[in-house]
């Protein structure tokens, strides 16, 4: 039975890891939260507290990546514009920090999760092949979150970008609803739903494509405007009000790649 560590079971990483033990994975998850480690292991999952720092790292870890052949990293940056020079290389100091216990450890694989906002919104049609051009702080450390791990050679890399994440319990028009003067109005949107999210993740594993990198966002790209309109109407809520004013972001991912080399079929098009 191979062994996964996921590190960060959160909103993705919770419902992939109960995935992964149904088809027959050992899996460790890693929380930061001690009220956690119980809904963990009554899921099926080995818990450890891990504590991810741009200083230090729990000793936990150890015991977390020992025996796992293959490590998930799913931690969001959660930087924002406002925050200061040092703590803006704080998500990339967290990498560097885990990477020496990765070394030691029987890690063979690694998927790091990481995000379309790598890319710039200057660019028409996205592919794989399109140069990284990160326009936010969260892009900017990704980007260099992402060369850190595969420019490593004691491990093979896997990237993986998704789009906006989506799931029944997660849509950003509740945001949204009610709001007025948005800007953006004919910006494609590019979104993926949690069901996509795991089952792309489990291609990956099952069909072995390490040292890639892969887009993940459905094929479905209204203009921001027509999809939250529609997705409010839809949900009873407040219809969000744009401003008439035309976006340069134009701005759309391709999933070509990922429906190509892994045969794979979105379940969830018209989220």
């Amino acid at each position: 039975m191979t062994q996964i560590s996921i590190l960060g079971c959160g909103w993705l990483g919770f419902p992939l890891a109960k995935r992964l033990i149904e088809k027959g994975y050992s899996v460790n998850g890693s929380t930061t939260s001690e009220n956690k480690l119980s809904i963990l292991e009554n899921a099926g999952i080995k818990p450890f507290l891990v504590a991810l720092e741009s200083e230090s790292i729990s000793e936990s870890i150890i015991d977390f990546l020992a025996e796992s052949k293959i490590l998930i990293i799913d931690i969001p940056p959660k930087l924002r514009s406002e925050n200061t020079d040092s703590e803006k290389k704080v998500f990339v100091e967290k990498i560097k920090n885990l990477i020496p216990f990765i070394e030691k450890s029987a890690i063979e694989k690694v998927l790091f999760i990481s995000s379309t906002s790598v890319y710039g919104d200057d660019n028409n049609l996205v592919t794989e092949e399109t140069v990284p051009n990160p326009e936010t702080e969260s892009g900017k450390q990704l980007l260099l979150a992402e060369a850190l791990l595969q420019n490593n050679p004691n491990f093979e890399t896997t990237i993986l970008r998704f789009g906006g994440l989506i799931g029944e319990d997660r849509h950003p028009v509740k945001f949204l609803a009610g709001k007025e003067n948005i800007e953006n109005p004919d910006a494609p949107v590019n979104l993926i739903h949690q069901k996509d999210c795991i089952g792309i993740i489990e291609e990956i594993i099952k069909q072995s494509k390490w040292n890639e990198i892969f887009n993940a966002v459905a094929s479905f790209h209204p203009t921001r405007e027509e999809y939250y309109t529609q997705k409010a109407k839809d949900l009873n809520l407040v219809v969000p009000k744009f401003n008439n004013k035309k976006s340069n972001i134009k701005k759309t991912i391709s999933s070509g790649k990922i429906e190509i080399i892994l045969n794979y079929q979105f379940k969830l098009e018209n989220y």
